[in-house]
């Protein structure tokens, strides 16, 4: 066999080409380009692991900035709150002043207001207890023929008034 016997003629040669290549191979792409990917390769992993990193840092910062900012609204709402106390309790107070006053006006018109009623009321039952004297004395006058004085005419009214 031809084939056979040629193989064996270029066995050597092919076997010399193959290392050839191979350790070319392994030279340019083993020690040339593989340490240059895993130079990329190992760069972007510590870049990642900076950026996270760096992420939770600011992670941390963001939570303690929402603290010190918590803590500032609390104490701005309990200032704002202990202020809307204090305008509460000064406006009631102001009210209560201004009530008192109103009350003591208010009081003081009724009063008059009183006293006038009174002046009134003692004015029309002095008129009243005047007619029906007047009335008694004539009706004494009519009925029995007798002159009853003022004073004993107003005395009956004043002792039927006071006993209904």
């Amino acid at each position: 066999m031809p084939q056979i016997a040629q193989i064996a003629d270029t066995y050597s040669s092919q076997i010399f080409w193959l290392l050839l290549t191979f350790g070319l191979v392994f030279f340019v792409i083993g020690l040339g380009m593989v340490p240059k990917v895993q130079g990329t390769a190992d760069a972007r992993d510590a870049k990642i692991s900076g950026d996270l990193d760096a992420a939770k840092a600011a992670f941390a910062r963001a939570d303690e900035a929402e603290a010190d900012y918590r803590v500032r609204d609390a104490g701005n709402r309990a200032a704002a709150q202990a202020t809307l106390a204090k305008a509460k309790s000064d406006a009631t107070k102001a009210t209560e002043v201004k009530l008192a006053a109103a009350d003591a006006v208010v009081a003081e018109k009724i009063a008059a207001a009183e006293a006038r009623i009174k002046g009134a009321s003692d004015a029309a039952m002095a008129e009243i207890e005047t007619v029906a004297a007047d009335a008694a004395r004539d009706m004494v006058a009519r009925i029995s023929g007798v002159e009853a004085s003022d004073e004993a005419a107003r005395n009956a009214v004043k002792a039927a008034l006071a006993h209904g």
